[in-house]
C-alpha cells in the first residue's frame, strides 16, 4: 500500500529522476500497479525468496481445503530490506486472490 500522495505522476517523475542519476539495469522493469483483488488468502514466508515454493504450496492447499479456488496470480509484499537482512530472516507476505465456492470459513 502506498500513501495517497504516491500517484502515477509522482511515480513517473521519481522514476525519471532516478534514471537520470543511476544506471540500474532493472529500473525499466519497475512499475506502478493497483491491485483490486477482493477476497484473498495470505501467508507469511520467512526465509530466502528462492525457498518460497513450499510456502506457496501450503497456501494453495489451504485454499483448496476450505472450498476456494485461486483467482489469478499471487503477489508478494516484501517486508524486509534484502540489503540489510540475512536471507534466513527475510519476511514476505504472499497473497493469493480467491473465488469462494462452498467455503467453510467466513471472509
Amino acid at each position: 500500500m502506498q500513501p495517497k500522495v504516491i500517484t502515477p505522476e509522482f511515480f513517473h517523475r521519481a522514476l525519471k529522476d532516478v534514471t537520470n542519476k543511476k544506471d540500474l539495469p532493472a529500473l525499466p522493469k519497475v512499475r506502478f500497479t493497483s491491485y483490486h483483488e477482493g477476497l484473498s488468502a495470505q501467508i507469511m514466508h520467512i526465509g530466502p525468496y528462492s525457498e518460497e515454493g513450499p510456502t506457496i504450496q501450503k497456501l494453495h492447499a489451504f485454499i483448496k481445503e476450505n472450498g476456494y479456488t485461486c483467482a489469478g496470480r499471487h503477489h508478494e509484499i516484501y517486508l524486509s530490506d534484502p540489503r540489510r537482512t540475512a536471507p534466513s530472516k527475510l519476511k514476505t507476505v504472499i497473497r493469493q486472490p480467491v473465488h469462494a465456492q462452498s467455503a467453510r470459513i467466513e471472509p
